[in-house]
């Protein structure tokens, strides 16, 4: 369990009422990892939702095709900021790989618990998503600059 008083510390918890904050600390743990720990893997079922406490993680894709990088990294995970996102999106399949820089603690959410509690509570369910889109928006933003950087002249 995480204490409400934790998870309003995060931007991604911003606008939620302290039942709803009790809530999701119901269904969520504190976890922390080793340096250059795989902590999801792109391909497998999303089954939590994270929020970065401290530490870094970076972002990897492989990207299919001949003569294509396997393994690449994409960019790294803002501090305070939510990750695992597919595991609030249909078809619940990673998208990336995550893999600690450092030390990493994570506050980990039960991502089954909380759609439940999102199709239950329709407000919680709205904030949440707004929340995840922005992250996303953020992240294709990163992608966006890596691709120009990386773009032949």
């Amino acid at each position: 369990m995480v204490s409400p008083e934790l998870l309003r510390a995060f931007r991604f918890f911003g606008g939620l009422t302290d039942d709803q904050l009790r809530g999701i600390g119901m269904i969520a743990e504190e976890v922390s990892f080793p340096p250059r720990t795989v902590i999801s893997k792109e391909g497998d079922v999303a089954t939590k939702l994270y929020v970065l406490v401290e530490g870094g993680v970076e972002l990897r894709y492989n990207l299919d095709g001949p003569g294509q990088v396997s393994n690449a990294y994409v960019g790294t995970v803002p501090q305070r900021e939510v990750f695992n996102v597919s595991a609030m999106v249909e078809p619940y399949r990673l998208t990336a790989s995550t893999v600690s820089e450092g030390p990493v603690r994570v506050i980990a959410i039960d991502a089954a618990g909380l759609r439940a509690m999102s199709e239950v509570d329709c407000r919680l369910g709205y904030t949440v998503m707004c929340h995840l889109a922005q992250a996303l928006a953020e992240r294709l933003g990163f992608c966006r600059v890596q691709l120009a950087a990386s773009k032949p002249t």
